[in-house]
């Protein structure tokens, strides 16, 4: 019983909720940055799934990474980290749910994930991956909106510490 309120302890402790954190958004980053360099490249990725419409595949190839860097950096950062979470959380369901598809239909394509120029095939690992981001992004939100545990090392922070002493030399 004593162990079990100290996993509980450890697992809501702000710390643990600042290693997550920067783990998942280390990761969106990581996973930008070469489809940002190659959007021809994660084009042709993103078009080998088949989910979309011809016309909105460019638009997703060049968008989608951006997205990815932004929300990434913003919860490295401790900035709109709820928004964060929750961006990243909705394209984790998106990405788990086009991977799963795409295995249910037998297409041997490639992730585009982290390389766009990889030739390793999706494969049920690869899904497996994603849904463990996903459980972090979901641990992240548990954490933050449930358990209302504070955001350690946030630059909102030092953001609201400036406007304070910027309202309170005014008046």
């Amino acid at each position: 019983m004593g162990e079990d309120r100290h996993i509980a302890s450890w697992l809501s402790h702000p710390n643990a909720a600042l290693v997550a954190r920067v783990v998942l958004g280390c990761v969106f980053i990581y996973a930008s940055l070469d489809k940002i360099r190659h959007p021809d490249l994660f084009a042709e990725a993103v078009y080998n799934y088949q989910l979309l419409p011809e016309v909105a595949v460019n638009l997703v190839a060049i968008c989608l990474p951006w997205l990815e860097l932004l929300s990434g950096s913003l919860l490295v950062l401790g900035l709109w980290v709820q928004g964060s979470i929750l961006i990243l959380s909705g394209l984790m369901v998106v990405f788990i749910g086009a991977l799963g598809i795409n295995l249910a239909r037998g297409l041997d394509i490639h992730c585009g994930c982290f390389i766009t120029q990889s030739t390793d095939p999706i494969t049920i690992l690869t899904l497996f991956r994603d849904s463990l981001f996903l459980l972090l992004a979901f641990y992240l939100f548990w954490l933050y909106q449930i358990r209302r545990v504070q955001v350690r090392f946030s630059l909102s922070r030092v953001f609201r510490r400036n406007n304070s002493k910027q309202l309170s030399s005014t008046q």
